[in-house]
């Protein structure tokens, strides 16, 4: 059955959605655990990750070949079921990742610690180098695996896909997708 969309929201109602949180697609298990930095304000209004309609997540989710199709926002809880789930460093809804605190995004990753050694998914992938570098305190990190774990978890840092970060057109994050997909499913990196 698909969902009824909610109206585009008005300035007030993005307003509104500051400091929301959304709850993470998340089970034992799962071939990777995506993490975002934070919810935006579209998205905490809708409580779907990666919800406004510039964010490049699910387009590139998609042409990097994890999912079938082009899934919507609401459409996030059907993840699990090929070994998928999303999470965040930070759980409160902003305008822009900038406005979080470097103690913010490092309590952030102490918090997530637990949810990895909870849940335990095979790989865990950051989106954003940015926020992996202030939260796990790796000042040199890129794109692409990491040499470090976090706790039991090897970790995978992606570009962040806000529509806000123009330097990562679709086809490029796709393209790192579809990497950290190669190592997942066992093939070359």
């Amino acid at each position: 059955m698909k969902a009824t969309p909610r109206p585009r929201p008005t300035k007030a109602d993005l307003a509104a959605a500051h400091g929301t949180t959304i709850p993470d697609v998340i089970a034992p298990g799962l071939d990777v655990l995506f993490c975002g930095i934070n919810p935006g304000l579209y998205s905490g209004y809708t409580g779907h990750h990666f919800a406004r309609p510039g964010n490049r997540f699910w387009p590139a989710l998609h042409r990097s070949g994890w999912t079938p199709r082009r899934l919507r926002p609401d459409e996030q809880d059907l993840l699990p079921q090929w070994g998928m789930g999303i999470t965040n460093l930070v759980a409160r809804a902003t305008a822009r990742a900038d406005e979080l605190s470097a103690r913010e995004l490092r309590e952030g990753g102490e918090n997530l610690r637990e949810r990895l050694e909870r849940y335990r998914p095979r790989t865990l992938a950051v989106l954003g180098v940015t926020a992996y570098r202030s939260a796990f305190g790796r000042p040199k990190a890129r794109i692409g695996s990491q040499q470090d774990m976090i706790g039991h978890t090897p970790v995978w840092v992606l570009p962040n896909p806000s529509g806000l970060n123009a330097s990562w057109p679709v086809d490029a994050i796709a393209a790192e997708l579809a990497r950290l997909r190669g190592h997942c499913r066992g093939g070359d990196t």
